[in-house]
């Protein structure tokens, strides 16, 4: 079974009884989201905060 459909499981299962396809969705989400902003970080595709903050101002 390849890494992500593991990690998928694993999240799903963590979650309570009580949980909505909503919040399984989110969550899914929000780990791609950190997965990609790690691999960025690990790429060296990142920027400062100045220059966030020079990006966002201009």
């Amino acid at each position: 079974m390849n890494l992500v459909k593991e990690e998928a499981k694993k999240l799903i299962e963590k979650m309570p009884d009580t949980a909505t396809w909503d919040d399984i969705m989110y969550e899914l989400y929000v780990k791609k989201k950190i997965a990609a902003g790690l691999k960025a970080a690990e790429e060296g595709r990142v920027v400062s905060h100045e220059e966030a903050r020079a990006i966002v101002q201009s």
